[in-house]
């Protein structure tokens, strides 16, 4: 079961994994100079867009057309495939996957002895969560100056206020905790704003875990320790990535998406550890009531968004190793890495959104939709009124699903996945006046600027499912099929005669 789960080996660091994807020809090398200000943008979306390879410069020029120190790396997930890869997966073990992390939030009870030790690789991954301290670190072999203007940042968007680190994995812990306290930290890939050779800005939302970290440290009027990986390995930037429970800490979840224990080393200047193997090290201090105006920057949902105030973060000391690479990417109207990943996320949470609402039986975050405004869900449909149960079931119980303003539930016949599908179900299966729902001043991503109150907004709910029992005084009619006997013939006839046509 063990190994049916993961099918590729551990990726330790950054470099193993592009050696890996290097191997499988997934990596080009870009020899020529290409500039951070908006040129370098220009070539991953126009590879990211052609489902195309990591890229690797090895010549990115700084705003001042000197060559960047080290190269830049860009479009490590830029397809479900390497998202997967990145989890030591194939593309199509995603499902099973999920079914095993859902497992390991509610385990069954244990059944005898044979049960117990059908459980060990749940026990394992139980197990692999334990991060292991080093005292000497790859990301600790050499001690820079602290001057972020020598790292080769890119400035993405023509509209952008500056240069900004795109990928940077935030580690914090609350003030009631102690440095080896690791199950209380988070991490979170939040925007990063660099503002001079010491100073930047971290642009983390009032509900994301750094900056509720950071409001107990503000209560106990403390500046807060920070920590910043750049080009963690695979399984770091994956789970800082995820919509993890609070109660979760990314890093000992880590362990069961690595197939291997964290690696942990205390960083120099602030009570921290952080991780081992990343590239490259920012530490440093954020203090109460220090902040500054970011932005505007290029976002996901295809618009510059406002500038508003956010903590600034001192830096105290960088490390990185012998020969560092510069993780990147960027974001913007998708397709963009995190729509990518976004689209793996969602097979990967589809187990346990069904341990929740059991009666689905697909659901889809449309990537162009900014991976979770809308929402399509199928369902297996019993009884009247289980289309509004579902939607008000999403929006109410699963945090990911506040922001998602559109819920469009369908039949169990229905692709969920498949725009002509859904288009015939709203067609001939939804009546405006009766199937549609609209709540009000409900919460919303203040990002979305079709909203007209900052931060709230309404919802909708459209119900394209067959209406049974009470909610119609109709007959409905009867969705026409052929037998699976003549399509079956006709594709064998059509086969003999037009061989290579589908």
């Amino acid at each position: 079961m063990e190994a049916m789960i993961r099918s590729l080996p551990v990726f330790a660091d950054l470099r193993a994994f592009l050696a890996w994807a290097e191997s499988k020809g997934d990596l080009l090398r870009v020899p020529e100079p290409v500039s951070l200000r908006h040129a370098m943008t220009a070539v991953q979306v126009a590879a990211l867009r052609r489902g195309g390879p990591i890229l690797r410069f090895d010549a990115a020029l700084q705003a001042d057309g000197t060559r960047a120190a080290m190269p830049v790396v860009a479009n490590l997930f830029g397809t479900p495939d390497r998202v997967a890869a990145g989890l030591g997966l194939a593309r199509d073990q995603i499902p099973e996957f999920g079914e095993f992390l859902a497992s390991l939030r509610s385990p069954a009870p244990i059944e005898g002895m044979r049960d117990a030790f059908s459980r060990w690789p749940m026990l394992r991954a139980a197990l692999l969560t334990r991060p292991h301290i080093a005292r000497r670190a790859p990301v600790q072999q050499v001690t820079a100056a602290t001057d972020l203007t020598q790292l080769p940042v890119q400035t993405p968007w023509p509209g952008d206020a500056g240069p900004l680190i795109t990928w940077p994995v935030v580690v914090t812990r609350p003030f009631d905790s102690e440095a080896r306290q690791v199950a209380r930290y988070n991490l979170g890939v939040y925007r990063a704003q660099v503002l001079g050779p010491d100073r930047l800005i971290l642009r983390w939302l009032a509900h994301r875990g750094g900056a509720a970290h950071a409001r107990t440290w503000a209560r106990a009027g403390e500046p807060m320790p920070v920590a910043i990986a750049l080009g963690a390995d695979p399984a770091t930037l994956l789970s800082a990535a995820l919509p993890l429970p609070e109660t979760v800490s990314e890093i000992t979840f880590s362990g069961v998406l690595r197939g291997a224990r964290a690696d942990l080393v205390p960083a120099r200047t602030v009570p921290l550890l952080v991780p081992a193997n990343a590239e490259i090290m920012l530490e440093g201090w954020v203090h109460p009531e220090d902040t500054a105006p970011e932005g505007p920057f290029g976002d996901h949902t295809g618009y510059y968004n406002a500038v508003e105030s956010f903590p600034v973060m001192r830096i105290s000391a960088i490390t990185h190793r012998r020969d560092p690479l510069y993780l990147s990417t960027i974001t913007g109207r998708p397709p963009d890495e995190p729509s990518v990943i976004g689209e793996v996320f969602n097979d990967l949470a589809l187990p346990v959104i069904r341990a929740q609402i059991p009666e689905v039986r697909d659901l889809w975050l449309p990537p162009a939709a900014c991976s979770y405004r809308i929402a399509v869900v199928s369902i297996d449909k019993r009884y009247p009124g289980q289309a509004r149960r579902v939607m008000l079931a999403l929006w109410g119980m699963l945090a990911q699903f506040s922001y998602t303003k559109m819920v469009i539930v369908v039949d169990a016949d229905i692709d969920a996945r498949n725009w002509d599908d859904i288009a015939w179900a709203l067609a001939t299966r939804m009546d405006p006046a009766r199937d549609v729902i609209v709540l009000d001043s409900t919460p919303m991503d203040y990002l979305d600027f079709a909203s007209p109150r900052e931060g709230l907004a309404g919802k909708i709910g459209i119900d394209a499912t067959t209406k049974i029992g009470a909610e119609t005084t109709r007959d409905w009619g009867q969705v026409m099929a052929l037998d699976p006997k003549d399509e079956a013939f006709a594709a064998d006839l059509l086969a003999r005669h037009l061989p290579g046509v589908q």
